[in-house]
C-alpha cells in the first residue's frame, strides 16, 4: 500500500471519532486498557459517579444516559460549558488517580498487584502517560444527528447488562439511567435528563 494512502487511512480514523459540534448529543465508550473487569466492587463504580456529579456542576456536563459495566461505560452526553473533549480528558485523568489509589488501599482487593502492573504495563507503552494508564486513550464519541440514532444508542446502553446476563431486566441493574427511563423521574444513582 503506497505511504500517502497509510497517512489518508489513518487521518481519516483520527477525524471520524471527534467531538465536532458541541451543540449535539453524544453517544460515547470508554474503556480499560486490556479490558480489566475493573468495576466488580461498587465503591469503584462509585468513584466514577461523583466525578459525573463534579463534572455536572463545575464543568456544563450533561448525562443524559449512562451503564458501567463491568470493564467499560457507556453514555449519551452533552454540555452547557467546557468542551466535550476537555471534560471527558479531565474526568478520565481524575478517575484514573483516583480508583489506583483506591485499588492500592483496598484491603480486600484480591487481584490488586495484577491490576496495577497491568496499569503500569500499559502506562510504559504509551508515551502519553508519565508512569500508568487505566483507561484506554480514545472515546469513540459518536454525534446523534437523528431521534432514530439516539433511540437506538439509548435502547443499546440500557440493555448492555441483560445481554451481558447480568440482570433479566433492564431496569433492575443499579448502575444505570434504565431505572430512571422506566420509573418516568429520577430515581436511579445519578439523575439525567430525560431525551424526550
Amino acid at each position: 500500500m503506497p505511504e500517502n494512502r497509510v497517512a489518508y487511512i489513518y487521518t481519516n480514523m483520527s477525524r471520524k471519532y471527534k467531538f465536532k459540534d458541541q451543540q449535539q448529543l453524544y453517544f460515547i465508550t470508554y474503556a480499560f486498557v486490556n479490558w480489566i473487569d475493573l468495576f466488580t466492587r461498587n465503591e469503584y463504580k462509585d468513584i466514577l459517579l461523583k466525578s459525573w456529579q463534579y463534572c455536572c456542576e463545575q464543568k456544563g456536563l450533561e448525562v443524559y444516559a449512562w451503564v458501567i459495566m463491568t470493564n467499560h461505560v457507556h453514555m449519551i452526553m452533552g454540555s452547557n460549558k467546557n468542551l466535550l473533549e476537555d471534560i471527558v480528558r479531565d474526568m478520565k485523568r481524575h478517575t484514573s488517580v483516583e480508583l489506583k489509589n483506591a485499588i492500592q488501599q483496598h484491603t480486600g482487593e484480591s487481584r490488586k498487584e495484577w491490576i496495577l502492573w497491568m496499569m503500569e504495563r500499559a502506562g510504559r507503552t504509551n508515551g502519553n502517560n508519565a508512569s500508568f494508564q487505566l483507561w484506554q486513550q480514545h472515546n469513540q464519541p459518536i454525534e446523534l444527528t437523528t431521534i432514530e440514532m439516539l433511540n437506538q444508542k439509548l435502547e443499546y446502553i440500557h440493555s448492555n447488562p441483560v445481554k451481558a446476563g447480568i440482570v433479566d431486566k433492564a431496569e433492575e441493574y443499579l448502575y444505570s439511567s434504565a431505572r430512571d427511563y422506566y420509573c418516568g423521574k429520577h430515581c436511579g444513582l445519578f439523575p439525567v435528563i430525560f431525551v424526550e
